[in-house]
């Protein structure tokens, strides 16, 4: 039987986390190329096809449900933690305290909230 925190298919229900992560994920789309805007408008471009390109592109099967290129768990963790310190560092270069303390602490918080998933990625084999 499953846990009540399980999917039928094992894996780790993510709703809660899924909020905190797109929430970190829109901070990282909006703060980096406004950090980086003042430096290179192009390297701001660059940033943002990043940031939302690669996890578009690049999924873990069973994870999502359209996958268009396979990637193993320990991609699709790297993709969030590249998100994670973009929202972080950019709301720090770019915004005042009061508001990189925020999303620091939206950061903290979808860091702890994705751990499930994470062991669920790195332990449970994909086929793509």
């Amino acid at each position: 039987m499953n846990r009540p925190y399980e999917r039928s298919d094992g894996r780790p229900d993510d709703r809660r986390a899924s909020v905190f992560r797109f929430a970190t994920e829109l901070v990282a789309w909006v703060a980096t190329p406004w950090a980086l805007a003042g430096t290179s408008w192009l390297l701001a471009v660059v940033s943002i096809v990043v940031l939302i390109g690669l996890p578009t592109v690049f999924a873990t099967p069973g994870d999502k449900a359209q996958v268009m290129v396979p990637a193993p768990g320990a991609v699709t963790i790297l993709l969030v933690l590249l998100q994670l310190v973009a929202a972080v560092v950019s709301a720090w270069l770019a915004w005042p305290v009061w508001a990189a303390v925020v999303v620091s602490v939206l950061a903290a918080t979808t860091l702890v909230t994705e751990l499930p998933r994470w062991r669920w990625l790195l332990t449970t084999p994909r086929r793509g």
